[in-house]
């Protein structure tokens, strides 16, 4: 059964709200003027049956211990963040993606499940239309998303069907776009030359997307 917990969404440019089961210890992730966050997983469940295992980020400041305990299932109510890691010995960067958590609750009942996003941001790219072989119509979507202070975090997105069409026919770089989602984990394979090598994208996978017109206003 899928629900959404008391905490509401509100029309905020990044909402998400997810209800899973914790995975993973807690580990330092990083400290920014002398306030420490952490990272752990949290397993989401699909309504299909599979899950995505998504890292939150959390503060020391509403971090309770006995929360984050494995087995455990919370409601994580915060923001999609991305940040550009360098892979070591490469030049290359790759775009990470995780939840930063503004609260964080306990849920008794393990059978709820909720992943639930909401974006306002701008096209970075044309969304790039095709095929899968099994026929399936998707899109690609980049999304630039505003944070206080001047800072975006950019968030690839995935349209399906008439979604992924009206993103191909109706969206162009610069356009404000309203997306509504969940964030997912999706396993894929790289070929590297003779070799196979299994990795894990991070992505918003849209269940509704639309364009929001812009208003000019014009000065005398």
């Amino acid at each position: 059964m899928e629900i959404v917990p008391d905490i509401q969404l509100k029309e905020e440019n990044n909402k998400v709200i997810l209800v899973g089961e914790v995975i993973e210890d807690l580990k330092i992730s990083h400290e920014t003027f002398n306030e420490k966050f952490y990272s752990f997983k949290i397993s989401v469940k699909r309504l299909s049956g599979d899950t995505d295992e998504l890292e939150i980020v959390i503060s020391e400041k509403i971090l309770s211990n006995d929360l984050i305990k494995i087995g455990n299932t919370i409601v994580v109510d915060g923001e999609i963040r991305s940040y550009n890691y360098v892979m070591e010995n490469e030049e290359r960067r790759k775009l990470i993606l995780s939840v930063f958590a503004k609260e964080v609750k306990e849920l008794k009942d393990e059978d709820l499940t909720t992943n639930e996003v909401t974006l306002i941001g701008y096209i970075c790219k044309k969304p790039i239309y095709r095929k899968t072989p099994f026929g399936r119509e998707i899109a690609d979507i980049l999304l630039a998303v505003n944070r206080v202070y001047g800072k975006s975090d950019y968030l690839p997105c995935i349209a399906w069907g008439r979604n992924a069409k009206f993103a191909e026919n109706n969206l162009n770089v610069g356009d404000k776009a309203k997306i509504i989602g969940r964030f997912q984990s999706r396993e894929y394979t790289k070929k590297n030359g003779e070799t196979e090598e299994k990795k894990v994208a991070y992505e918003i996978s849209l269940a509704g997307i639309k364009k929001i017109e812009e208003k000019v206003e014009v000065q005398d």
